[in-house]
């Protein structure tokens, strides 16, 4: 084989684990998105549960204040009553008595139905922050497990970057540059087998005999004339 084939191989080795170490760090955020957004989720259930709780307080608070300006104004009309000395208005005011009393009625069911539409919420509130912090544990150490492997990624992708460049000081140029333009184009791998059966292990197109005897001499570099791959025999 021509003495830069090997340099090649050597140089391809270290490109396909930098593709899939990108591959793995361009992927890594993305999964440390989505399990943020499986937390987001349970966060928008215990939000949203919180803000019905609050809802039925401000309800409550709202009836009970109610009741309250009813009986205050039931007291205020039966103070007139034992003031009047008219017996129309007396009447008058008891018919306004019985009115607020029956509103007063009415208000305290409010209240009883709201006071039970609160337990019910606080019940799932709880349900909500319980599956918040449950999910919120899981997500903490994937993100974490996942940060590792980032880092370690990003060790290993500097390690082979170094190791690429002092590769690249081994190889002449016009090899350097045939290659990188193949990789550009096709990706790797670009230095590929041809097989005893003048197979291409790039294209899997046949190469003519007169390809096979160049790739066997060992004098030069050869490409293959279907996909252009360079090829080094079996």
């Amino acid at each position: 084989m021509p003495p830069d084939i090997t340099a090649l191989l050597s140089l391809q080795e270290r490109d396909l684990r930098l593709q899939e170490l990108r591959k793995e760090l361009t992927r890594i955020p993305m999964e440390q998105e989505l399990a943020g957004k499986r937390l987001a989720a349970h966060q928008a259930a215990v939000d949203e549960a919180k803000a019905s709780l609050q809802e039925n307080e401000v309800a409550i608070k709202g009836v009970e204040l109610d009741i309250g300006t009813r009986k205050e104004s039931i007291s205020r009309l039966k103070t007139q009553q034992f003031e009047t000395k008219k017996n129309e208005e007396y009447q008058a005011l008891g018919v306004k008595v019985t009115h607020y009393s029956q509103d007063i009625d009415g208000l305290e069911t409010r209240e009883l139905e709201l006071m039970e539409k609160s337990d019910e919420l606080k019940i799932l509130l709880a349900e909500a922050e319980a599956a918040y912090a449950r999910t919120k544990g899981g997500v903490d150490e994937e993100v974490e497990m996942l940060q590792k492997r980032a880092d370690q990624f990003s060790r290993e992708a500097e390690s082979l970057e170094g190791e690429r460049k002092q590769l690249l000081v081994g190889i002449e140029e016009d090899t350097i540059s045939i290659y990188q333009r193949l990789l550009d184009k096709l990706g790797s791998p670009v230095v590929v087998q041809i097989t005893r059966e003048r197979q291409c292990l790039g294209c899997h197109v046949k190469a003519t005999p007169a390809t096979m005897v160049r790739v066997q001499a060992g004098k030069e570099l050869v490409n293959c004339e279907n996909c252009g791959r360079i090829l080094y025999p079996q």
